[in-house]
């Protein structure tokens, strides 16, 4: 029998006594015990066995990157997440997946995206338009109304009209709630059940899925090109030349709405605050900006010139990571570092953490992107991971990165922005959320 051995671990009593404060924000205790135990501790659980957190870069791209066909996604993303999200990309592993992302990665190729760049862009406008300069404003709901009009734009088109995908981005939006209090509190799930909370949830599921099908059908049945990502997934042949069923493609829409417009949502939100808040960059971004737009490019040939831009939303994703943790299960025993680890051992990576490690940067706390410089970029990279790493690196990384230059470039073209405080608060659900962020919008002169 082998010796097995883990990290230095937390009692589980220490767990179980604040478990109420540690659901609703989890950061402050992970960072307490990564100070006083070490940067990869691990909690012996009644109900999971053991459980490692880290914040190490070599334990972390191990089981993403170097072991990553050991290390399978835990029952939390391919249980309790696919009843709600569909089995996609984000929840689906193994063989299924495998042969998914090898069918739907070709759509999300640079040159791919670059081709929607003229959507994106359009929706972009669209919303920012719709800003008006009024005194200070909660910035997350206006950056939610705009990433999710993006995602829609690039995966529709105009082939949905505007009601529907209104009550498609508030169904989503009521199914990400509910995931996270049904992940954090699962001793409800009796009262969820005989309150009806779960029939209600379910119901909403089969209402986007009813949503998206008819959308899909429809351009089915058109012959209109539209050159958005919908075309591009109907049109994908697995090697045996067959292509999604509806079903399939549901599940991969439904993902992408969920994966691609509240963590695009988050970044943009943190990153302008952060500009907000950092005078001199957010000049440089602006000089930047005006002289850039003094060229007369398309917006495909702006983003490759905005690269102080480029590296002030790098800086925001380092302190701000939307994935802010992920998870693995070893589906047999394995060896990790120092560490000998039982099969079915459950290991969080936080990447929040992992992110503002003293090991690896410099005053982490500082908001500084001079870091991904190109003469810098080499030292970090090993242990930047806002978009995850391996073979599941986030499929749709080139996308949030070209949306979310094009989104700072567009409202400092029109606005001045400005904030009162320097405090940031976020609330760590799937995603990391910012809570309560207000900018001021003024028109430039």
């Amino acid at each position: 029998m082998p010796k097995y051995k883990y990290p230095n671990k937390v009692p589980f009593y220490k767990f179980l006594r604040q478990s109420s404060t540690i659901a609703k924000n989890p950061i402050p205790f992970h960072n307490k015990w990564f100070n006083e135990v070490g940067d990869t501790f691990a909690i012996k659980s009644p109900f999971y066995g053991h459980i490692i957190l880290t914040r190490d870069a070599v334990i972390t791209k191990h089981m993403l990157q170097k072991k990553h066909k050991v290390y399978h996604k835990s029952k939390i993303q391919t249980f309790y997440l696919s009843k709600y999200v569909g089995y996609g990309l984000l929840t689906s592993s193994g063989d299924y997946w495998l042969k998914q992302r090898r069918l739907i990665q070709p759509a999300f190729h640079k040159e791919k995206i670059q081709s929607l760049v003229e959507i994106i862009d359009k929706a972009i406008n669209e919303q920012v338009d719709k800003i008006t300069p009024d005194g200070f404003v909660d910035l997350y709901p206006i950056m939610n109304e705009l990433a999710f009009e993006v995602v829609a734009k690039s995966l529709f088109d105009f082939s949905a009209e505007k009601e529907t995908l209104a009550r498609l981005q508030f169904i989503i939006e009521k199914l990400q709630l509910f995931i996270v209090k049904e992940l954090r509190m699962p001793y409800k799930k009796l009262w969820y059940t005989l309150s009806g909370e779960i029939r209600y949830h379910m119901k909403l599921v089969k209402e986007s899925r009813n949503i998206i099908n008819t959308i899909i059908d429809q351009r089915r049945e058109s012959n209109d090109q539209h050159d958005d990502l919908l075309d591009m997934l109907l049109s994908a042949k697995y090697e045996d030349g067959t292509a999604m069923t509806n079903e399939q493609l549901i599940d991969e829409i439904l993902i992408l709405f969920v994966a691609g417009h509240e963590t695009t949502a988050n970044a943009l939100t943190f990153t302008l605050k952060l500009l907000a808040q950092n005078i001199e960059e957010l000049a440089k971004v602006e000089t930047e900006i005006k002289e850039i737009s003094a060229k007369d490019l398309t917006s495909l040939q702006e983003i490759s010139q905005l690269n102080h831009t480029k590296c002030c939303i790098e800086e925001s994703l380092r302190l701000y990571p939307p994935a802010w943790i992920t998870d693995r299960v070893n589906v047999e025993d394995d060896k990790i570092d120092n560490y000998v680890l039982k099969e079915g051992t459950i290991i969080g990576a936080s990447i929040y953490e992992l992110h503002r490690n003293e090991n690896y940067w410099n005053n982490p706390e500082l908001f500084k992107p001079s870091r991904f410089f190109e003469e810098n970029r080499k030292d970090i990279m090993s242990y930047y991971m806002p978009f995850g790493a391996g073979p599941r690196l986030c499929i749709g990384n080139n996308f949030a990165m070209y949306e979310m230059i094009l989104v700072v470039n567009r409202i400092l073209k029109k606005f001045d922005i400005s904030t009162d405080n320097d405090t940031i608060k976020v609330n760590p659900l799937i995603t990391l959320k910012p809570v309560d962020i207000k900018i001021k919008f003024g028109l430039k002169t």
